[in-house]
């Protein structure tokens, strides 16, 4: 039987997500909601250096995130080719 995760994200991944344009924020949106089912999908990385972080790339945007007991937090969200999705986050 498979875990019942639950979706939280920081006032900052919204904020982020709610400035993208309708076509990003869907497909951002449809990877976050797709993490429910499987939170460790075959794209996902460990970050360098962080035994928990995770990330995830979807189109030209990464997400952030952790799972933790049933939960999956969503740290941040930022373009793909820029570092300071990260800095958002730490």
């Amino acid at each position: 039987m498979s875990k019942n995760y639950v979706l939280d994200m920081t006032n900052k991944a919204f904020k982020y997500l709610e400035s993208l344009e309708n076509k990003q924020c869907k497909q951002v949106a449809i990877k976050m909601l797709s993490l429910l089912r499987n939170p460790y999908p075959n794209d996902s990385e460990l970050l360098r250096g962080h035994s928990r972080y995770r990330r995830v790339d979807i189109g030209e945007y990464r997400i952030i995130y952790v799972v933790e007991d049933n939960v999956i937090q969503i740290l941040a969200i930022g373009p793909r080719n820029d570092d300071a999705v990260y800095k958002r986050f730490l």
